[in-house]
């Protein structure tokens, strides 16, 4: 089971995937960046897309679609490379769409229910309800974790 969040702020930045919504804790965005050129890198684990060259920094991106082994899709104009950085790693995740923060009171978020193997249970840290929608709140911590990124490049 998950712990419950205790962060005093509880800001997340969304982004979409697949018709769901996610959130990062904003404390961990840098910035948000429209998709630029990604250079393929050999022999990268295969949810790696590559590195970008972000204001002089050499920056892996990390398609989340592929991580999460859901359905690839065309990159579009509203597709975003979050920029993230926790325990001093720097990386950018590839998603469909990014452009809100929104703020959770406590009570709006509950604990991870039983998920199918679409998303291991390990990546969410808890459920985020706004009004009509239910949102992945991410643990980025175990997300990044597992990727071992400057290993695999």
């Amino acid at each position: 089971m998950a712990e419950k969040i205790t962060t005093t702020d509880n800001q997340y930045v969304l982004f979409k995937l697949d018709e769901e919504y996610y959130g990062v804790d904003i404390l961990h965005v840098e910035t948000i960046e429209k998709v630029m050129d990604i250079t393929r890198v050999p022999h990268a684990a295969h949810y790696v897309e590559g590195v970008i060259n972000l204001r002089g920094e050499v920056v892996p991106v990390i398609n989340l679609r592929k991580r999460f082994n859901l359905p690839q899709e065309e990159l579009s104009d509203e597709s975003r490379i979050i920029i993230v950085s926790v325990e001093e790693i720097v990386v950018g995740l590839l998603v469909d769409a990014s452009s809100e923060v929104l703020h959770f009171d406590f009570n709006a978020i509950d604990e991870v229910p039983n998920f199918s193997d679409k998303l291991k249970n390990d990546y969410v840290k808890g459920i985020g309800k706004n009004n009509d929608r239910i949102i992945i709140l991410l643990d980025l911590k175990k997300v990044l974790g597992n990727t071992d990124v400057n290993e695999d490049m």
